[in-house]
C-alpha cells in the first residue's frame, strides 16, 4: 500500500485508521464495570488483512508543524486506488461517568478525555478504525484509546471499525483515560503504511 498526502484543508473533518479491505473481525470484549452500572460492549479492532510485502508509504513531515483542530488532512493509496480525509474536530477533558477512568486505568487522578473525529472517503472502499489514534504528551507519553466504553460515554461514539464507500463519512467521539492534571501536546495519528505520522495541536486549555 503506498499512502501519500494530498492536503490539509479547514473544515471539521477527522480520519482514522485506514486499512484496506478485508480486516477479519474479533469477537467483542467486554469490560467491568466496576460502578455497577451497566458497561456496553467494547469490540477490539480486527487485524489488517496482511500482504506478502510490507506497504511504501511516503506521508510527509508538515513543514509548519501540527495542524488545528478542525482541520482536515487529505491522503492516496494509489496502489489501491482509494483516497480519503482524516480530521480532529475537538477535545475535551474531563468527561463524567459513572465509570472511573483511575479505576479503569489503574492510575489515580485519571479522568476521561474525548476526541471527537471524522473520516471520509473521497474514492474506493476502506476501513476506518480507531487504533492508530492517539494522545502525545510533553514528557514522551502516549495515551490508547479506553478499551472499554460505559452508556453514558459521549456520542455519537466512533465505531471500532466501519467500512466507507466512496462520498460516505463516519463521525464519532473517541474516549482516553488521561492523566487529569495536565494536557495532551497533540493527536497522533500514525496508521500502517505512513513513515511520518499527522499530528493535529491540543489547546492548553
Amino acid at each position: 500500500m503506498r499512502i501519500r498526502p494530498i492536503a490539509a484543508m479547514a473544515s471539521l473533518a477527522f480520519a482514522l485508521t485506514l486499512t484496506a479491505c478485508g480486516a477479519a473481525d474479533n469477537p467483542p470484549a467486554t469490560p467491568s464495570d466496576k460502578q455497577g452500572a451497566e458497561a456496553s460492549t467494547a469490540t477490539a479492532a480486527p487485524a489488517a488483512e496482511t500482504t506478502s510485502q510490507p506497504p511504501a508509504a511516503t506521508t510527509e513531515p508538515s513543514t509548519s508543524g501540527p495542524l488545528a483542530l478542525g482541520t482536515t488532512h487529505t491522503w492516496e493509496d494509489t496502489e489501491n486506488g482509494i483516497r480519503g480525509t482524516s480530521a480532529v474536530l475537538s477535545y475535551q477533558q474531563g468527561i463524567k461517568s459513572v465509570g472511573s477512568a483511575a479505576e479503569h486505568s489503574g492510575t489515580p487522578g485519571y479522568v476521561w478525555a474525548a476526541l471527537e473525529l471524522k473520516v471520509c472517503s473521497v474514492k474506493g472502499l476502506f476501513a476506518a478504525t480507531t487504533t492508530p489514534w492517539t494522545l502525545s504528551y510533553a514528557d514522551g507519553a502516549r495515551v490508547e484509546p479506553s478499551s472499554g466504553t460505559w452508556a453514558d460515554f459521549p456520542k455519537p461514539q466512533f465505531p471500532i471499525e466501519t467500512k466507507l464507500t466512496p462520498g460516505k463519512c463516519v463521525r464519532g467521539k473517541v474516549v482516553y483515560p488521561v492523566p487529569g492534571n495536565s494536557r495532551p501536546q497533540t493527536v497522533v495519528y500514525a496508521p500502517d503504511g505512513f513513515d511520518v505520522p499527522v499530528e493535529w495541536a491540543v489547546p492548553t486549555k
